[in-house]
């Protein structure tokens, strides 16, 4: 009995230390943000010139990029995109190392499949339109935003994407694509999967986390949460934000939810309890983030996506763990953030519930040991469950060229945690440079469609065990 009470007591405390380094950090990225802007602001007013000067530098640059690929950055969980949070930048000024990056800004915390209609309608602009089917089925409006003029309206075969997705943005693009080759967009009968013409993962979650369990996620079915978790936490916190819907500081960073209308004007005092209550909105109904980054929800979802053959894939997947006498510890308390310090310990030591059957057959704990304090090195590197997909490790990016579409190229990246190359651009010191330097020159230099292609390149069922 008192064994029991030491495990409850210390169970609390990793929830309200894990509560206050993520509200911390918050604090931090908040603040950060209007720092700059202020800094920004008063530099525009002191030094008008050198602002006239960059207007123009930046046009003459636009005119030589007009013939370009947009390249567009796809933030991920908690992100945001150019225009949120000031001039703060997710992708800690990369958009800025080539020209015509697109950086959008979608739900932070909505789902996947939500994500990739804002992806959409933001590139071509319109208004968002979640579907009809999936609206009545997740209980939101059917419509959401509206771009009056799309970031990217010449978007077409002719003129393909390269995407970068960081985290969960991985898969939004994942899903885009599938949407665009099964033409799920009403309005646009000529959408395809070769609007796409690469896509690049940044620790990418192609096959779920086991962190959403110590997070607060269910391990016997991936969907519902524990009563007691920081998961929990955020859910009430969400909830009473947009439940205040302060216009100044949605406009200054959204969760996303507002095609729920759960603001206080349609709701009421009442409509709140029952949110809170969890009776309504999107933690009910499952139409938001976490359920999508279990093992169970990546996998059915990774069972309607397909590897296309004339579309060129690049993974760089991350770890900060390493094994000592065959056990996976950290690999050093100093480079790892405190955000991710406490569940990269957590997640090296990972072990699934006896009590709960497998999620796949031929599963095996050490497989998902190694991580970055977000998601598991063995998800980030390509997509493979529940079918794995051709897939080839680089070691040096010469043995590669010339690269061949249809096959994910992927790299792992040691001594890197989950946010190494976002947020904060002097963490990851030189290696920011070198990665995405050579994602941009990849995109400028070494991929292109040749022909158009006839056949798409079939999935290869093989078991974790077997590669």
């Amino acid at each position: 009995m008192i064994i029991r009470w030491w495990i409850y007591a210390l169970q609390l405390a990793e929830l309200i230390i894990s509560a206050l380094v993520h509200m911390l950090y918050g604090l931090y990225i908040f603040s950060t943000a209007v720092a700059g802007d202020l800094s920004q602001n008063l530099s525009e007013r002191f030094f008008k010139p050198n602002a006239n000067l960059e207007v123009q530098r930046q046009d003459h640059n636009r005119t030589n990029a007009d013939d370009l690929p947009a390249i567009v950055l796809v933030h991920g969980i908690f992100g945001f995109g150019k225009g949120k949070l000031g001039s703060f930048s997710y992708f800690a000024g990369a958009e800025k190392k080539a020209e015509r990056v697109l950086v959008p800004d979608l739900g932070s915390l909505t789902s996947v499949y939500d994500r990739a209609r804002e992806l959409f309608y933001y590139l071509k602009g319109g208004q968002v339109d979640y579907g009809e089917e999936h609206s009545k089925a997740y209980g939101h409006s059917q419509f959401g935003r509206i771009y009056e003029q799309g970031h990217y309206p010449e978007w077409d075969e002719d003129h393909p994407i390269h995407f970068v997705g960081h985290s969960a943005g991985a898969q939004v693009v994942r899903v885009l694509q599938q949407m665009l080759a099964d033409k799920e967009f009403k309005g646009y009968e000529n959408t395809s999967e070769h609007w796409v013409l690469s896509i690049t993962s940044l620790s990418g979650a192609f096959n779920g986390t086991t962190r959403t369990y110590f997070d607060g996620m269910q391990p016997d079915d991936g969907k519902t949460m524990k009563p007691v978790s920081l998961l929990q936490l955020c859910r009430i916190g969400v909830i009473i934000y947009d439940w205040l819907d302060i216009p100044w500081l949605k406009a200054y960073y959204n969760f996303g939810f507002d095609h729920f209308n759960m603001s206080r004007k349609k709701l009421g005092l009442w409509g709140l309890v029952d949110c809170l209550l969890g009776n309504a909105g999107p933690f009910v109904t499952g139409d938001w983030i976490l359920p999508d980054l279990t093992i169970q929800g990546s996998m059915e979802m990774n069972s309607r996506l397909q590897t296309f053959s004339d579309t060129f894939y690049f993974s760089y997947a991350t770890k900060c763990t390493r094994k000592i006498l065959g056990v996976t510890v950290p690999s050093g308390i100093l480079g790892i953030h405190p955000l991710l310090s406490i569940r990269v310990l957590q997640m090296s030591q990972w072990r699934h519930p006896p009590d709960v059957p497998p999620p796949y057959k031929g599963y095996r704990d050490e497989d998902w040991q190694d991580n970055d304090g977000a998601l598991n090195t063995i998800s980030m590197t390509h997509p493979r469950l529940p079918i794995e997909h051709p897939s080839h490790l680089v070691v040096d990016d010469s043995d590669c060229l010339p690269l061949q579409p249809g096959i994910w190229y992927y790299k792992i990246i040691g001594e890197a945690d989950h946010i190494l190359f976002i947020v904060n651009r002097e963490r990851a010191g030189v290696q920011f440079d070198l990665i995405y330097d050579s994602i941009f020159e990849r995109c400028r230099k070494h991929v292109f469609r040749r022909t158009p292609p006839t056949l798409q390149l079939p999935n290869q069922a093989l078991s974790l065990n077997n590669k």
